[in-house]
């Protein structure tokens, strides 16, 4: 069994930056910069933000913009409402912006599918859409992109990324649906009286600003209680604020585009992205992703959806059957359900069925650990591929030392929870050079590409870097027994 590695490596890139939100931690501070900054005259205005704008010149794209929409978050605590000028507002709205350098650390954890847009390509070659895991300042990690080509012969180039990275627009009127939210609530210990009552009072369909505006006006009929309900409602807020869309324009350039922590369950990072083409029935197809959302303290398994890498709506999976991390969605429905892998007690591979996708009630242990390699645990890499032979499953073990290798096994494509094939070696082990980075002794990636009856695998180098490896599908499935 031959993998051949291509050599291509991507590396972190500190000087790829983003605008971020800079924000002091007390209402105090917040009002003593912006009484400091009133108290300039129109002239040190002017020169303080001309030399702002100047030092930051070529960074970024329109950072007045940005610059105008972090003063309208603070202009709440302005004294009086006497408009201040333009540069006034901009120099106020610099004073709480930072960039963030949101690769700088690491760039791994890939993930391969199909890019939407297959036009103006040499005979043979494919283009591809990657996502990767990177980490910045504070090991916060956020989902960006690459776009590259795979010619006929297995030649891989992956496109320079732009010099900018944009946050996207964020879609304010995100609709929730009432039935959904509430078996949510209940599977959380959140489904009290009072919610129930509050969301009585909704549509079948409401908006976050809808519903806090009626949590607001319940908790002020409610001020005898206040201590008690306050918390629950931040709790429901918060469930709201993990489902969100966001929004990018065709300008933009796929590598410009970052899905970066916006929800209070992302606020330690977006981890592991694990994308794949899904085929509807129609014949359609939509792009989903399971991710790991994390605050510090909860992992919360999330899943994304996207038709074409610019509109991105962001959900919580639901259900007693939805915990822990490497979920991974099959790129079809099998005897009409949903089907997924999970690993939900961090050690062996599970397989759960759906009639809906954001609902998992049942799952079934179907893989443990077989080999040496992997008898710490085992995860997958990814969503299961179609072939003629099977589901091909890369898969991750972990062995002495806390070495991570990539395994593969075939499964029924009928019958998922029956294995047909296994390697009881592992496909990928970390050489001399993978096994130095963050988090030595890893090689991992969450999700491949078949392409002129090769596997096409990105995988990531010890949690720092991320490179490329092909092997004959022939060759590997014969490999496996």
């Amino acid at each position: 069994m031959q993998v051949n590695r291509t050599g291509l490596v991507l590396s972190p890139n500190k000087q790829r930056v983003v605008l971020r939100p800079f924000d002091l931690p007390t209402d105090d501070r917040i009002l003593r910069v912006i009484a400091r900054v009133s108290a300039l005259t129109e002239s040190d205005v002017d020169a303080l933000l001309g030399q702002v704008l100047v030092e930051f010149h070529g960074r970024h794209q329109d950072p007045q913009a940005f610059f105008e929409r972090r003063f309208q978050k603070i202009r709440h605590h302005l004294l009086t409402d006497i408009p201040p000028s333009k540069n006034r507002r901009l120099l106020l709205g610099a004073y709480f912006t930072q960039e963030y350098a949101l690769e700088s650390a690491a760039l791994f954890n890939p993930s391969l599918v199909w890019h939407p847009d297959q036009s103006n390509l040499a005979k043979g070659s494919r283009r591809f859409a990657m996502s990767l895991r990177a980490v910045g300042e504070g090991h916060i990690s956020s989902i960006v992109f690459r776009s590259g080509t795979i010619t006929h012969d297995l030649k891989i180039k992956v496109d320079e990324p732009v010099r900018f990275v944009t946050t996207p627009s964020f879609v304010p009127d995100t609709r929730y649906e009432n039935d959904l939210f509430r078996r949510k609530l209940v599977e959380l210990g959140l489904g009290t009286p009072f919610i129930f009552k509050v969301l009585s009072a909704l549509d079948q369909a409401f908006t976050l600003e809808q519903l806090e505006k009626m949590l607001k006006l319940s908790l002020r009929e409610q001020r005898s209680r206040h201590a008690e309900l306050a918390p629950l409602v931040e709790q429901v807020v918060t469930l709201a604020k993990s489902n969100y869309e966001i929004l990018y324009t065709p300008d933009h350039e796929l590598s410009e585009r970052v899905i970066f922590p916006f929800s209070p369950t992302e606020t330690n990072g977006i981890e592991d992205a694990r994308f794949v083409q899904f085929q509807e029935s129609d014949g359609s197809s939509t792009y989903y992703a399971t991710y790991s959302a994390y605050d510090g303290k909860m992992v919360l398994p999330q899943l994304l959806e996207t038709p074409d890498f610019l509109r991105f709506k962001m959900h919580t999976l639901n259900g007693p059957a939805v915990s822990n991390k490497g979920m991974a969605l099959f790129p079809r429905k099998i005897n009409g359900h949903y089907v997924m892998l999970g690993r939900q007690d961090g050690e062996h591979l599970y397989l759960m069925y759906s009639d809906m996708l954001y609902f998992w009630y049942s799952k079934q242990l179907i893989i443990k650990p077989n080999s040496p390699w992997e008898y710490v645990q085992m995860g997958n890499c990814g969503s299961p591929i179609e072939t003629k032979d099977g589901w091909l499953v890369l898969t991750h073990g972990v062995g002495p030392m806390r070495k991570y290798c990539i395994g593969a096994m075939l499964l029924d494509l009928e019958d998922p929870s029956r294995t047909i094939a296994r390697l009881q070696v592992p496909l990928i082990t970390p050489n001399e050079i993978e096994r130095e980075g963050y988090v030595p002794n890893v090689v991992y990636t969450c999700g491949a590409i078949v392409h002129n009856d090769h596997l096409v695998i990105p995988y990531a180098m010890s949690d720092y870097a991320t490179t490329f490896a092909t092997i004959a599908l022939d060759e590997l499935v014969a490999a496996m027994t």
